[in-house]
């Protein structure tokens, strides 16, 4: 029989030396842990994700969009051009205004249309287009026709005299405070109002906004009550179909 080889003999480590090379280990798996995260984070972009996180933090989504909206504003000025054939428009609310950007909330105080529903009439130019793109998004405006404007003042005008609300029917009230600009009858208001007079903005500010109706169902079925009223915007000649709707 052959003889057999002699065994190996594998040299002891001691227990000490054992433990030190496992917490060096440990060391530099959290160093390459932490390289790796620093890395990250240096990719993503610090400064961006604050920036953001900031306007999260301050600003509600509706005012995050309004500022972002104005900004594009900013950059593409381009927008409607001001028409030729028309030169009256009428402009409603129909969004609610909670929470919008400061910038909005001016411009809606401006226009008198702090409540929903409220419509004014306005000469068009184009710095009222400027305004009116600064509220797009809550406000609706169109051409309307001299029937519009007649119901719209017949039916909702009103007026505010010595802290009191009284309707534009009484022709003496109309000429005590309007007959020195040439006004004296209703007639003559919707006549300066209808065909912008020369007298147009002292009138429109006599008068207060016109505080539109919302029809019952709406309470009841709010989905299809704002299928009806549309979106904001331009909307033309076809404001005169939701002035009667909303009249």
């Amino acid at each position: 029989m052959a003889e057999e080889e002699p065994r190996k003999k594998i040299p002891l480590v001691p227990e000490n030396l054992l433990k030190k090379r496992k917490a060096y280990q440990a060391l530099k798996a959290t160093q390459a842990k932490q390289a790796l995260l620093q890395r990250k984070e240096q990719r993503k972009g610090k400064e961006i994700k604050f920036k953001r996180l900031e306007w999260f933090l301050h600003d509600s989504w509706q005012q995050l969009r309004d500022k972002v909206r104005l900004r594009r504003l900013e950059v593409k000025p381009h927008g409607l051009e001001v028409p030729y054939k028309h030169s009256l428009a009428f402009v409603l609310c129909i969004e609610r205004i909670n929470g919008v950007s400061l910038l909005v909330q001016r411009t809606i105080a401006r226009l008198r249309l702090n409540k929903i529903f409220s419509g004014v009439f306005m000469q068009v130019t184009p710095q009222t287009i400027k305004t009116l793109r600064i509220v797009e998004p809550y406000v609706t405006w169109g051409f309307p026709n001299l029937k519009s404007v007649q119901e719209l003042i017949l039916k909702r005008g009103q007026a505010k005299v010595k802290n009191k609300i009284i309707p534009l029917t009484d022709n003496t009230v109309i000429e005590e405070h309007l007959g020195k600009f040439g006004v004296i009858c209703l007639e003559d208001l919707i006549h300066e109002i209808a065909f912008l007079g020369k007298n147009f903005q002292v009138i429109s500010g006599f008068s207060r906004p016109f505080q539109l109706s919302v029809a019952r169902h709406a309470t009841k079925n709010r989905v299809g009550f704002l299928k009806e009223v549309g979106s904001p915007g331009y909307r033309g000649e076809c404001i005169n179909q939701l002035i009667q709707q909303l009249n």
